[in-house]
């Protein structure tokens, strides 16, 4: 039953006393201070540069991949969903492995069930990802690794329809793997010949399966190393689910991301937001940074990719989850997205 409001607002019989009438009065003198000091707050933010960006982006929305998560050793993927959703997130980008929620030893009512459970908490799935394309090749020269991997890419398109996922990121070859100690270096035409072969084959049930195969952009592996080579080998398959994904980050150690945004244009169907910061010398997947502590241009970066109408998720991708408190990071993430696409 609601109360009413508090007894000096109900008039008695004889009037309020001259106290009363003051300190209602002085009541709502505060209130008001307080709503537009909040107002006046708001607006300064969105006009102060230094605090977040002067233009607001709303058709941009956040994400965050599941890497930057205690998940699976600390945190359960109902409780990441719900601290994405809880911090202010559209969505989350998920990964598939070989022993976690998404994995070979899922089927379709495993993953029905992560479907209603991000329903139920109300968080979007953003698109998936995977480390074992380094693992397994596109374009190794062991032809097992070659075929396990064209067999994992294949599975991860069929977990990404059971979920209701459209957007499915692949790397499609690599010439080199520095940060792995079992990848034999690859020729750039013979690498360029399977990465073509393999996608190609994917596309077909990429297709019957309504997903699209996203390219990522990598540099490190030494494969399609210009946004010209990223747009040809695109392009080659005339095929409408066949795009890129963009990274950010993975061009940012001799290449400006502002710079590729334009030639790839309507291309690009997903995009990872990763931080480099260039004064570092550790060139691993250590070299990647929070968000907003680095060296890539955000205001840049951001009006690229509004200026050629991309209107889809923002992923921040990030491999360490914070030992201690790893709940910070993800409420720290949100709110430098939020002063990247000017949200009060």
């Amino acid at each position: 039953m609601n109360p009413g409001p508090p007894e000096f607002l109900h008039p008695r019989p004889g009037g309020l006393s001259r106290r009363e009438l003051l300190g209602a009065s002085a009541i709502a003198s505060a209130v008001g201070g307080i709503a537009a000091g909040s107002a006046a707050a708001q607006t300064a933010m969105a006009t102060d540069e230094r605090r977040a960006s002067p233009k607001a982006y709303p058709k941009l929305k956040k994400s965050i991949n599941l890497w930057a998560f205690p998940y699976p050793e600390k945190m359960s993927l109902r409780e990441c969903l719900q601290l994405a959703k809880d911090a202010g997130f559209d969505g989350v980008e998920l990964n598939y492995d070989l022993e976690n929620d998404l994995s070979p030893k899922s089927g379709p009512a495993e993953y029905a069930a992560i479907r209603k459970m991000a329903d139920e908490i109300g968080i979007a799935i953003s698109g998936l990802c995977s480390f074992l394309f380094w693992p397994y090749p596109l374009t190794s020269n062991d032809p097992a690794k070659r075929e396990r991997g064209l067999e994992l890419a294949g599975m991860i398109a069929r977990a990404a329809s059971e979920l209701g996922v459209e957007d499915v990121l692949v790397v499609p070859g690599a010439v080199t793997i520095p940060w792995r100690d079992d990848h034999e270096p690859v020729p750039n035409s013979v690498c360029d010949a399977r990465a073509r072969e393999a996608v190609g084959k994917l596309l077909g049930d990429a297709e019957r399966l309504g997903v699209n195969l996203n390219m990522e952009n990598i540099f490190f592996n030494g494969y399609l190393m210009t946004p010209a080579e990223m747009n040809a080998f695109v392009d080659s398959f005339g095929h409408e689910r066949c795009h890129i994904h963009f990274d950010t980050g993975n061009i940012m150690q001799y290449q400006q991301p502002e710079h590729w945004i334009p030639e790839l244009g309507g291309r690009i169907r997903n995009v990872h937001l990763k931080e480099f910061h260039r004064a570092g010398t550790d060139h691993s997947l250590e070299c990647f940074r929070p968000l907003l502590d680095g060296s890539v241009d955000w205001p840049a970066v951001v009006g690229a990719l509004d200026a050629v109408g991309y209107e889809g998720y923002l992923t921040f991708e990030y491999f360490r989850p914070w030992r201690h408190y790893p709940e910070a990071l993800v409420h720290q993430t949100s709110d430098a997205l939020d002063r990247m696409l000017g949200r009060g």
